[in-house]
């Protein structure tokens, strides 16, 4: 199936169920980071579905600890927006610098520049966040220093949720995209959203019927980051999967 190219809601009337109809692996293979978004509205019962379909994720110990806000309101955005641009005026300048003879992420960048410029007028803002919970002698939603193990624990709990959501904005044809830049002070951000101690915010996904484009996303062929048995064995580098196939189906005749 080819892929789709979406330029706004594809599918007026159409309920929320019916919205969802894309096969995974075109969802997968089409889903890319759009940031520029119109400020046309999103039905609840398109969130709601989103959100059902993140809550299928797997969580640590099934402890089913994640909960997303669901941001509307404008001056909530606004504080939201003002955080966004504080960790943006430095971090952006910073990349720049770095990035000034690379084309290509210079022009990303002016999508970045887009999101926070126009942050306020994004029709919904959805903040995955993590809930403290207790079982027994153990804490889940708290992320401890040490050991390391329990920092993926917390990550796991929260981030296969937020990647459920991404693919189905992306199967909708809304856009949308991963950001952390407005959680560079935890309290700020917990302050500005009313948020109670024993909720942490991880993630925010600024979500809405795109202006730009979904289409193939260009990636290093799987054979270059696959190793097998041990770090640095790639028996197909430079290959992607169709080229495998093909020199399996030739070995087996």
């Amino acid at each position: 199936m080819p892929y789709m190219e979406t330029t706004g809601d594809p599918r007026p009337g159409l309920s929320h169920t019916q919205l969802l109809n894309m096969a995974l692996e075109d969802a997968i293979r089409t889903q890319r980071s759009i940031r520029r978004l119109k400020p046309d509205p999103v039905d609840d019962s398109v969130i709601l579905h989103l959100l059902e379909l993140a809550t299928k994720a797997p969580t640590g110990g099934n402890r089913q600890n994640a909960e997303f806000l669901v941001i509307r309101d404008r001056a909530t955005k606004r504080k939201l927006a003002q955080l966004n641009r504080a960790a943006w005026n430095t971090y952006g300048r910073v990349w720049r610098f770095f990035a000034r003879n690379d084309e290509k992420t210079l022009r990303a960048m002016t999508a970045v520049d887009w999101q926070a410029d126009h942050y306020e007028d994004i029709p919904v803002i959805i903040v995955a966040c993590l809930r403290w919970s207790t079982y027994g002698p153990i804490v889940s939603g708290i992320r401890p220093p040490l050991p390391p193990f329990l920092a993926s624990i917390y990550y796991g709990s929260i981030f296969p949720a937020v990647q459920n959501l991404l693919l189905g904005a992306r199967a909708a044809g809304l856009g949308a995209s991963l950001t952390v830049m407005p959680l560079w002070s935890v309290s700020l951000a917990r302050r500005a959203l009313g948020l109670p101690l024993w909720v942490s915010p991880v993630a925010i996904i600024p979500l809405g019927w795109p202006r730009g484009r979904y289409g193939p996303t260009t990636r290093k062929p799987v054979g270059d980051i696959a190793h097998f048995d041990e770090y640095g064995n790639r028996p197909y580098e430079g290959m992607d999967t169709e080229t495998v196939a093909q020199a399996e189906r030739v070995k087996r005749r």
